[in-house]
């Protein structure tokens, strides 16, 4: 077990000691190859989501699965990618052409506004957002966006929390508390739930959408959850 492993492990047992109380099984991380029990994360806690080598959480691997059967390789394309995460930085550190772009998160390098995205028409192969369209008040306007800056023929990636039991998306720009967006959509930073129809939302901004799961036994073997979809997305 290497010192990163190790760490992550007693930063578990001290924030969520009770995930431990009941037998954990192995899972596989498809994106760096770690074999063995995942962690929690989140409050509330979700257990058993969080890769201990790498730091991947579920809908980071369905993406991988995804382009992975694709045969998509990331390491030659030019991404723009919001929200970055720190093992996608890591991934992508020999990739000149790969932005890592967020508002406020230290994190990412360029400070982009993704409703007014400051690159030309057409810049990049790829362009990534997780779980971020929910916390944008416009979301159609950054969709659209991210539509402008995508090259034809490329592929946008995203995810949601969703709930696909529902047709429509749950919104209410008059909700501004955070704690009342807490009771309504489960953050306080959240502006909406999305339904089933977080697909023609996409597709309204020009997109080709195709929705990717995994069998539930694939679901069990690389820790995803039972109810996400990463969005596929090529522009025309």
């Amino acid at each position: 077990m290497n010192y990163k492993v190790a760490r992550r492990f007693l930063e578990a047992v001290w924030k969520d000691a009770k995930q431990f109380s009941r037998k954990k099984f192995p899972r596989l991380c498809p994106i760096c190859g770690y074999e063995g029990i995942f962690l929690s994360v989140g409050r509330p806690s979700r257990w058993d989501c969080r890769c201990p080598r790498c730091g991947s959480r579920e809908r980071h691997r369905l993406m991988w699965l995804g382009l992975e059967e694709r045969g998509f390789d990331l390491l030659d394309k030019s991404i723009l990618h919001f929200g970055p995460e720190k093992f996608m930085i890591e991934k992508m550190r020999d990739n000149p052409r790969y932005e890592s772009a967020d508002l406020y998160a230290k994190i990412a390098r360029f400070r982009l506004d993704i409703t007014a995205i400051d690159r030309p028409d057409c810049s990049f192969d790829v362009v990534i957002a997780h779980n971020v369209l929910e916390h944008i008040d416009d979301d159609r306007k950054a969709m659209a966006e991210l539509i402008r800056v995508l090259k034809p023929g490329g592929l946008g990636i995203f995810t949601v929390p969703a709930n696909l039991s529902r047709e429509k998306t749950y919104e209410d720009p008059s909700i501004t508390d955070p704690d009342l967006r807490l009771l309504h959509y489960a953050c306080k930073d959240h502006k909406r739930i999305y339904g089933r129809d977080f697909m023609d939302r996409l597709a309204q901004a020009g997109f080709v959408v195709t929705p990717y799961r995994r069998p539930p036994s694939d679901e069990i073997k690389y820790g995803l959850r039972r109810d996400e979809e990463v969005y596929f997305c090529t522009k025309p």
